[in-house]
């Protein structure tokens, strides 16, 4: 996992730091896929609450390369499926969620008992995020 600068992990931490809808990018036989998806972050990371069978948790199996784009942000990163929401490792992270997911996760969408809900992790290897004029490389 990379190490932003602090001013650029400050930025990060208000843009992103809350429920925020980024794009998700994954690869199946050379082919790119592009899903927006809900998504939460967190020193260096992006977290997504989603479905262990979905297209993305299989294309990210076979490939765990994956690429992100948000408000003046672009990066790419390794996808790792952290496993059922509800197992006590994921305790900390999930309950984060919960807060920043707050305004529809109880919507009956997701369902919490299925062990096919997961978190996944995509860890930064590097990017690009803008600020008033300012690059940050990572």
């Amino acid at each position: 996992m990379i190490k932003l600068s602090e001013e650029a992990e400050k930025i990060m931490k208000e843009r992103f730091g809350k429920d925020t809808v980024i794009a998700l990018a994954t690869l199946e036989n050379e082919i790119p896929y592009v899903r927006y998806v809900n998504a939460y972050y967190e020193n260096g990371a992006f977290y997504i609450i989603t479905y262990a069978l979905s297209n993305k948790m299989k294309q990210l199996q076979n490939n765990p390369n994956a690429a992100i784009a948000g408000d003046w942000f672009t990066a790419h990163g390794k996808g790792i499926n952290l496993g059922y929401f509800g197992k006590k490792e994921n305790h900390g992270i999930a309950e984060k969620l919960k807060t920043a997911f707050s305004e529809w996760i109880d919507n009956g969408h997701t369902d919490f008992e299925d062990e096919n809900t997961v978190i996944l992790c995509v860890e930064l290897t590097g990017g690009l995020l803008l600020s008033h004029g300012t690059r940050y490389k990572f």
